[in-house]
């Protein structure tokens, strides 16, 4: 190969995906850990609360997990573009983080909280 071609390369495309990495996973990692101590909040409700809390609190767990699931997805898939087309790899390694937080902004509006 050329060295010419060699040089039309963006370089450093790797960035923006490490970025996004450890912003990322540890941030998912707070987000799945506030999830799951959410069901502590209504440890002193009464029947019927607790209820209607257990309720919302099971399709917003499935909605958090299968979230985080994409959010990972989406930063694996801005490894993985890096190379071949470094504007989409730069552009997923943004939306990760923000798969997180649209991931907690629904959970907590889908459980009916005490």
């Amino acid at each position: 190969m050329p060295d010419n071609v060699m040089d039309s390369r963006p370089r450093h495309t790797w960035v923006a995906s490490l970025i996004s990495t450890v912003v990322t996973l540890p941030l998912a990692f707070i987000v799945l850990v506030f999830g799951g101590l959410a069901p502590m909040a209504c440890d002193s409700c009464s029947e019927a609360d607790s209820d209607r809390f257990d309720a919302g609190f099971d399709t917003a767990w499935t909605v958090l997990c299968c979230g985080l699931v994409l959010a990972l997805i989406v930063l694996v898939a801005s490894w993985g573009l890096n190379r071949r087309r470094p504007p989409a790899g730069a552009a997923l390694a943004v939306l990760a983080p923000g798969t997180v937080v649209l991931t907690w902004v629904v959970f907590m509006s889908l459980v009916d909280w005490p």
